[in-house]
């Protein structure tokens, strides 16, 4: 797929449409690798952190979730490119999963939003299959905890892994464990928050605006303003220096 460099990061330009049919074109090819969803917090990381860049651009796809991102590509020259946000990827993927035969691990967050997660999604798309779930405890596993996880994957025989650990774990995570998975891995940060209940999306409108953000912003004010203003704050400035410097 096509991609265009954002501070260092190889954005792909895509759809929605798109990266549905490249996905199912191509699942098979996947299996082992892993997606990125991502926005301005995540691309400021990334070219702040050179290890976490590699991170980032060693995925087979990094989604543009952040309306940031495909405008720039837009403005870039890329006309057709639009955002693929997490949320709406998984809703797409769940929808078309028992047409499709897929079957779905869930890796992150608590056991109680898993068990949420578990009672929305069977309630909103009655014919996927869960083949699994795994709430990981709040430190680092040791190696043979790390290895009783992959059998517990593997043995599952999911398609997706969707990792819900909130960046950069997430994606460290994915990295960590490419080609030990017969499944492609999609980091999702929020989205088990948003399934679960837990958080709400913005209105359509807002989404339109590129206003999804102050939405986010507004429900968490305490643990969001950092990312949102300070990290805002440095793409923007980021991107004006790599202009003025070329």
């Amino acid at each position: 797929m096509k991609y265009c460099e954002i501070l260092k990061t190889n954005i792909n330009v895509t759809n929605m449409p798109d990266t549905l049919a490249y996905i199912e074109g191509h699942i098979d090819e996947l299996r082992g690798s892993y997606i990125c969803v991502c926005n301005v917090h995540t691309t400021v990381m990334s070219y702040e952190n050179e290890h976490y860049r590699t991170v980032q651009n060693s995925a087979a796809m990094a989604l543009p979730d952040g309306a940031p991102l495909s405008k720039y590509s837009q403005k870039a020259g890329f006309g057709d490119a639009k955002r693929v946000t997490g949320p709406d990827l998984m809703s797409e993927l769940f929808r078309i999963s028992g047409q499709k035969g897929y079957r779905h691990f869930f890796y992150g967050s608590t056991q109680q939003t898993l068990d949420e997660m578990r009672t929305a999604l069977q309630k909103d798309y009655p014919e996927i299959v869960i083949a699994g779930m795994y709430a990981p405890p709040f430190r680092p596993l040791t190696g043979k905890e790390d290895q009783d996880v992959i059998t517990r994957i593997n043995n599952a025989k999911p398609d997706f892994v969707w990792v819900g650990l909130g960046a950069p774990k997430q994606e460290e995570w994915m990295y960590d464990h490419r080609g030990k998975l017969n499944a492609v891995s999609v980091g999702v940060g929020a989205g088990f928050d948003y399934i679960a209940g837990h958080i709400k999306r913005a209105p359509r409108i807002m989404q339109i605006l590129c206003m999804e953000w102050l939405y986010r912003l507004l429900q968490d004010p305490r643990r969001l303003w950092k990312r949102y203003v300070v990290t805002n704050t440095k793409f923007i400035w980021y991107i004006l220096r790599e202009r003025l410097t070329k």
